[in-house]
């Protein structure tokens, strides 16, 4: 299978927590052994939106703030690629033909943030159009999609599966805003209706949710 795997930055960046990041480098690892292709987009997560807040405060334009977020995002992924060694390119991926590449050389591409007005979230449906991906799966701070911000509202209903066309009515924001924070941003919405792929989002806390995802087994929400 070839597999785009988005982790969120909430997951393993807000703090940094490095014993999570090594789990998910023992989890690629054995994907690999499996026989699966993947591409992993890292997120930037509460560092960047830090970053972000300290351009707004200098007067930075949105896109500069995008491209603060960028280097962030890319740092993070700079340090799960160096955890991953011998089984990534070498470099993180600046550009979906370099992650196509990548895949091509039998190795696993690593990506951050590609360029200002989209998310990591675009990304990974971005490069998972560009190397036909099967699937797509997102780690993140909850067990999957909501009726609503399960962190604003304690009635908030976990939805077991979506369809792509459903996806807007859920999320607040139907706009890129530099460093917005909700499970699916709306560029990435667009391309998944475009190409199709299945999305499955899952809490990326346990690397376990990633494999069984990847099975085919209950977990999480999928989206197709």
């Amino acid at each position: 299978m070839r597999l785009v795997l988005r982790m969120g930055g909430s997951v393993f960046a807000s703090p940094v927590n490095t014993e999570l990041m090594s789990k998910y480098a023992e989890l690629l690892k054995a994907l690999k052994k499996l026989g699966h292709e993947v591409v992993v987009v890292v997120g930037g997560g509460k560092l960047a939106r830090e970053f972000i807040g300290i351009a707004k405060n200098l007067g930075l334009d949105e896109r500069s703030q995008d491209e603060i977020a960028i280097s962030v995002s890319r740092l993070f992924a700079q340090l799960f690629l160096q955890k991953l060694g011998r089984l990534s390119c070498g470099k993180v991926s600046f550009t979906l033909d370099e992650a196509a590449g990548c895949l091509e050389e039998g190795k696993i591409a690593v990506m951050g943030g590609l360029k200002p007005g989209i998310t990591t979230d675009a990304v990974a449906a971005l490069v998972a159009e560009r190397v036909r991906a099967d699937l797509i799966v997102k780690g993140t701070d909850q067990d999957g999609v909501y009726d609503k911000d399960p962190r604003k509202h304690v009635d908030a209903i976990k939805l077991d599966h979506l369809f792509f066309d459903d996806l807007c009515k859920v999320f607040e924001l139907s706009k890129h805003e530099a460093g917005m924070h909700q499970v699916i941003d709306p560029v990435a919405i667009e391309v998944l209706k475009r190409y199709h792929v299945k999305l499955i989002v899952v809490n990326g806390f346990d690397p376990a949710n990633i494999l069984a995802a990847v099975n085919g087994e209950n977990v999480g929400t999928v989206i197709d």
